[in-house]
C-alpha cells in the first residue's frame, strides 16, 4: 500500500491570493448598460432613436422653410436640390413639415408614456402594498375601465374636448395607465414579503416611504422595458387618430397627419407617403429593438 506522506499536500494558491477579488464590483445598472452596449441591434435602435430627436429638434432649421407658409407657385414639386422632400399641395416643404410632425409625434408619446407611468406606479403600488380589502376595491375600477374599449373612449374625449395635442395626450393617459398599474401590481405583489420590506417596516418606516424607496426601484427594470414598449403604442395611436381626421389641427403637422396626405396623392406623388413611412417605420423599429435590448440587460436571470 503506496505511503501517503505531507509532499503531496500542496495548497492549490499560496499566500493572500484566495483573498483576492478578482473581478472588480460592479453596480446593476451599470452591468446593464454593459450588457446592453453588448447588444448592437439595441444600440441601433438607441442611435436611431438619438438622430431622429436630435433631426426633429434641428431639421427645421436647416431648410429656409417654415412648416406652415404656402408657396402656391412651388406646388407638389419633387424631391431636389431645394426642396429635399419635395412639396405638398400648398406648395409647404416636406422636409420640414416631417421633422415637425416627428417633434410632435415623439412628444405626445413620450408625455402619454410618462403620464402613464406616473398613473400606474401611484395606483398599483398601492393596490399591491395596501391588499385586502382596498386592492379588490381598485382592481374592480380597473376591470371596469378594461371593460370598455379605449379607442372609442379615446375618441370620444377628442370629439367632446376638440382635437389637440393636449386633448390627445389627456385622452390616451385615460386608459393607457391600466396595464402599467396592473404590472406594477404583480411586481410588488412579490417584493412586499421580502425582508428588506419587513426591516424597514419594523424599523418604523411609512407606507409612501417603502413604496417609493424599496419597492418601486427593484421594480424599475420591468417598467423601464414596459415603458419602452408603450411609447410606439402611444405614438402609434396617435397617428391613426390624425391618419382619421382627429389628431393634430392644420397647419400642424404629425407623421399621421402627413401620412394621410400622402396616401390621398399616392399615384401621383408617392414621395409624399414614402418619406414620412420610412421616418415612422424607422422610429417604431427602434423602439421594439431597444425595447426587447433593455429587456435582455435588466433581466438578473440573463447576466453573466
Amino acid at each position: 500500500m503506496q505511503t501517503v506522506t505531507q509532499d503531496k499536500f500542496k495548497p492549490a494558491v499560496k499566500g493572500l491570493d484566495s483573498e483576492r477579488v478578482v473581478r472588480p464590483s460592479i453596480s446593476y445598472w451599470a452591468d446593464a448598460w454593459r450588457r446592453l452596449k453588448q447588444n448592437k441591434l439595441a444600440m441601433f435602435g438607441l442611435i436611431m432613436l438619438v438622430t431622429m430627436t436630435l433631426m426633429s429638434i434641428i431639421g427645421p432649421f436647416i431648410q429656409p422653410y417654415d412648416y406652415q407658409t404656402q408657396d402656391l407657385a412651388a406646388r407638389n414639386q419633387s424631391p431636389s436640390a431645394t426642396h429635399w422632400f419635395g412639396t405638398d399641395d400648398f406648395g409647404r416643404d416636406q422636409w420640414v413639415r416631417i421633422w415637425w410632425g416627428v417633434r410632435i409625434s415623439l412628444f405626445i408619446g413620450l408625455l402619454a408614456a410618462a403620464l402613464d407611468i406616473f398613473i400606474g406606479i401611484i395606483y398599483g403600488g398601492v393596490s399591491a402594498y395596501f391588499g385586502g380589502r382596498v386592492d379588490d376595491i381598485m382592481q374592480r375600477i380597473i376591470e371596469i375601465i378594461y371593460g370598455i374599449p379605449s379607442l372609442i373612449l379615446v375618441v370620444l374625449l377628442i370629439m367632446v374636448i376638440g382635437p389637440g395635442i393636449f386633448t390627445i395626450i389627456l385622452a390616451m393617459a385615460a386608459t393607457g395607465w391600466v396595464g402599467m398599474a396592473r404590472l406594477v401590481r404583480g411586481q410588488v405583489l412579490s417584493l412586499k414579503e421580502q425582508e428588506y420590506v419587513l426591516a424597514a417596516r419594523t424599523l418604523g418606516a411609512s407606507s409612501s416611504r417603502i413604496i417609493a424607496r424599496h419597492l418601486v426601484p427593484n421594480a424599475l427594470g420591468i417598467i423601464i422595458v414596459s415603458a419602452t414598449m408603450s411609447i410606439p403604442g402611444a405614438i402609434f395611436t396617435e397617428a391613426f387618430l390624425s391618419f382619421i381626421g382627429l389628431g393634430i389641427k392644420v397647419p400642424l403637422a404629425s407623421l399621421g397627419s402627413l401620412l394621410n396626405d400622402g396616401q390621398s396623392s399616392m399615384r401621383n406623388y408617392p414621395y409624399r407617403l414614402i418619406c414620412p413611412s420610412i421616418i415612422f417605420a424607422s422610429i417604431m423599429l427602434s423602439f421594439n429593438l431597444l425595447g426587447d435590448g433593455l429587456r435582455d440587460a435588466l433581466d438578473p436571470r440573463l447576466r453573466k
